[in-house]
This record gives C-alpha cells, sequence and structure tokens, in this order.
C-alpha cells in the first residue's frame, strides 16, 4: 500500500512507495504526521511546484463490511485499500438491551400510561442508528482521504443486487437476456443467499449452477424466490423432479431450503436500505458521483481475473474501472469502527437496577480509551514492546488490547502514537504490530 503526502502546507500531493517515504524520513525531508492511514509531510515541496494526478473513491457499500479503494485514474494504480468494519448491529443490540431494561423498570414503577402516538416526529431522511452508523462510517472515511489524497470523482455501487430485474428478467427484453452481464447479478445474488455451496449435498468450492425448485416443465418461474444453487452431480440427479420427491428420505433438508428460499436477506436489504442516502450524502460532497450495480462489478473483477476481497470488489465498481487495474503489494488496512465510548453514567445490571456509576472524565493521566500506545514493559512475564489499542482505568493500571491477547499495564509505559478516533486498526505492512523478547 502506497504511503499519503502533504506538502508542507498540508496540502495533499501523490501517494508514494513505501521505500520512498522511508528515504524522505531518513534523510529529515519528512515527518510523520499520521499513523493511520501512514501520512508523511514533505518539507521542502508545495502542491504549485508538484504534478498531481486525479484519483478516483471506489466504493463497495456492505452490510458489515465495506471496502473501498483508491484508485489513480490515468494509470490505473489501486495506491491505497480499506476495509471497514461496520458497528451497525452492535448498536441495534444495545438499543434493544436499553429498550427492554426502560420498559421493564416503567412497568414496575409507573401507572398504567396510555400508549404514544402520531406525536414524534422525524426529521426528513432519517434512518434507523444501525443503517445511520454504516453511511457515518463511509462519510468519514470519504471526507479523510479527500483530505490526504486529490480525489475528483467518487464511484459506488447504488444496489447489490439488480431486484427488479431479478424479479422480472424480460423487463428490458431479449436485449437483456442475452447482454454481456446475463446471469451475474441473479447468481452474485444467490451466491450469497445460500453461502457459496450446493443446497442439496452442501459441497463447496465446485462450481454452482443455477437449480429451479419447480421445474420450468412444471410451471416453474424464473423469479429468484423459486431459484437456489446446485453442483452438477445434483443438478443432474434432480432433473425435473419435484423437489418432494427427490428429498423424500431428507426431510429436514427439504423443509430448509422450503423455508429459505423465499427468505429475505437481511444484509442485502440494510444495503438496499441505506442506498439512496448514502448516494445523497455523496453528491453532497461535490464530487461527480458514478453508480454500478454488483453485478456490474462482479463481471468486471471476473473479465480481470482479480480475486474477491471487499477492497478489489470496491476497485471493480463502475464502468470506469480501468482495463488494467494495478494491484501488486497492495495490503489493506483493516478499520474496525469502535465507537466514542458511551455518555451512560449510571450502569445497571442485568434486571435494570442500578449497579455503578461511571466517572465524568473520560481521559486519566493523559491517556483515553481508544488510543494506539507503543508499549515498552521492561520486565515481567509480558516484558516486551507491543502497539495495541488501551482501555483506561482511573488508575495507574490500563488494560493493553492486541490482536490476539490483552494484560494490565503501567501507564508510565507507554507512548500515545494516534489519539482514539472511534477506530480500531489492523496494520498492513508498513506498521505490523510487533513484540521484542528481552
Amino acid at each position: 500500500m502506497r504511503v499519503f503526502v502533504l506538502d508542507k502546507n498540508l496540502k495533499p500531493l501523490d501517494p508514494c512507495h513505501p521505500a520512498r517515504a522511508r528515504e524522505l524520513l531518513s534523510c529529515m525531508r519528512a515527518y510523520v504526521h499520521k499513523r493511520y492511514p501512514f501520512t508523511i509531510v514533505l518539507q521542502d515541496r508545495s502542491v504549485e511546484n508538484s504534478t498531481v494526478h486525479p484519483h478516483r473513491i471506489k466504493i463497495d457499500p456492505g452490510s458489515k463490511v465495506t471496502g473501498i479503494a483508491v484508485v489513480q485514474e490515468q494509470t490505473g494504480r489501486v495506491t491505497n485499500a480499506l476495509e471497514i468494519s461496520h458497528r451497525g448491529q452492535q448498536v441495534k443490540n444495545a438499543l434493544e438491551s436499553r429498550r427492554a431494561l426502560r420498559r421493564g423498570r416503567r412497568n414496575r414503577k409507573t401507572r398504567y400510561r396510555k400508549p404514544r402516538f402520531l406525536n414524534r416526529t422525524r426529521k426528513q431522511g432519517w434512518l434507523p442508528p444501525s443503517l445511520e452508523s454504516r453511511i457515518a462510517n463511509i462519510e468519514t472515511w470519504v471526507r479523510r482521504i479527500r483530505k490526504l489524497c486529490r480525489v475528483t470523482a467518487i464511484s459506488t455501487e447504488l444496489v447489490r443486487f439488480d431486484l427488479q430485474q431479478m424479479q422480472n428478467p424480460e423487463i428490458s427484453g431479449i436485449e437483456y437476456q442475452r447482454g454481456e452481464l446475463f446471469g451475474f447479478e441473479v447468481k452474485e445474488y444467490l451466491l450469497t443467499k445460500w453461502g457459496r455451496n450446493c443446497a442439496y449435498c452442501s459441497i463447496e468450492n465446485v462450481p454452482l449452477e443455477i437449480e429451479h425448485i419447480v421445474a420450468k416443465s412444471r410451471g416453474g418461474s424464473n423469479r429468484v424466490s423459486n431459484l437456489t444453487l446446485a453442483c452438477r452431480k445434483c443438478n443432474e440427479a434432480k432433473g425435473n423432479k419435484p423437489i418432494e420427491q427427490f428429498l423424500k428420505k431428507k426431510p429436514d433438508l427439504l423443509k430448509k431450503i422450503l423455508r429459505s428460499a423465499k427468505a429475505p436477506l437481511k444484509d442485502a436489504t440494510a444495503v438496499n436500505a441505506t442506498r439512496w442516502e448514502l448516494y445523497r450524502r455523496l453528491q453532497s460532497t461535490g464530487l461527480s458521483v458514478e453508480v454500478g450495480s454488483g453485478g456490474r462489478t462482479k463481471f468486471n473483477r471476473k473479465i480481470r481475473g482479480i480475486e474477491k476481497h471487499h477492497w478489489t470488489d470496491a476497485a471493480c465498481v463502475g464502468a470506469s474501472t480501468p482495463e488494467r487495474l494495478l494491484l501488486l503489494g497492495i495490503k489493506p488496512l483493516l478499520i474496525a469502527a469502535k465507537g466514542h465510548g458511551t455518555r451512560q453514567r449510571c450502569r445497571p445490571d442485568k434486571f435494570g437496577f442500578p449497579k455503578a456509576h461511571a466517572p465524568k472524565a473520560k481521559s486519566f493521566q493523559g491517556f483515553q480509551t481508544g488510543d494506539i500506545v507503543k508499549a515498552d514493559v521492561p520486565t515481567g512475564k509480558f516484558a516486551g514492546q507491543y502497539v495495541g489499542r488501551i482501555a483506561i482505568r482511573f488508575r495507574p493500571s490500563f488494560v493493553l488490547q492486541l490482536p490476539t491477547q490483552k494484560f494490565d499495564v503501567h501507564p508510565k509505559y507507554l507512548k500515545t502514537i494516534h489519539k482514539a478516533d472511534g477506530y480500531e486498526y489492523q496494520s498492513s505492512l508498513l506498521l505490523m504490530p510487533y513484540r521484542t523478547i528481552y
């Protein structure tokens, strides 16, 4: 992954190779501006006497993970890649827990109150907090990347699946059915829905074929609720038999398939519910916004022979994808949304009764929960050097959180390298967490 570069006035220049960044840092021509994503400031250069190429931010929105790629449009080089893990489900669970506690407390302590209705208004474009957090994460990182790189356009998936054309493939006539994108929308939907394995024998990592649950010769339709995936062997064995006859010795599997056939995709629904609001907010940046579908993304990735990851899907979004994408050496920065703490002062137990009160202060001895620190522990069981995220206590004993373990550490052994910003980072090539044993 390339390193973001700013000029002496903190204006974005072209990203450079990590080896070049190390050379500039070693000869004191540059200094580190930010650790995540890694950014340097070039002290003897300005935008006015430099050539800065335009870049495009490409976004593959997801319910759990969103991929972002920064592509230099003239060369097709992917300079940076991010994968953002959302906390939408965590937000939903927290709200449901709070609602249950409030409801129980009010039922115990108050008289009957008539239900309230039609007296609470929501602003136009309101979304549930679990969906709003996903959009906010994408907005945040688009804004941050624009400060570090010259961005002139944005590409995003407007829809994960073209639901209208899947429900009625004849909507655009024979041209759609025989076009170069035929099958990509439906196949991608089914792969996601059925877990990328055969619905009948559960085999994985083999070519899968689209299978009609009710055969067309018996009146079955092309609607996605009548489609599943099967390997060649199972597809030929079933033929046009009724599924009840084909699976008469496997009643549990039959019940599961019939139940799953019409079940909606929760994650796809979350993406589709936020697509227009995300598109509107990206347009408010003033940049040109290109949109594409999930089928187009998969088509672009397949014809270029690129492996599937969230960030590679992002690089292939839209019709503007260059014929040749340069991906060599790219290791995405893995980002997990963690929130900015809680304003809840009273901590209840599982029954809703108060058990503790949180301090008003958010920091202690200059540290805050979420800070990424470098720890140099001289002695003891955990002697060594570490880089990780801390959770503070209001005493000189913090919790240092590493990818595989966590332990207590005294703040005198800590040095902050990245202040808390609501996200946790898993470093790529430049800043892998390390440990040196004494």
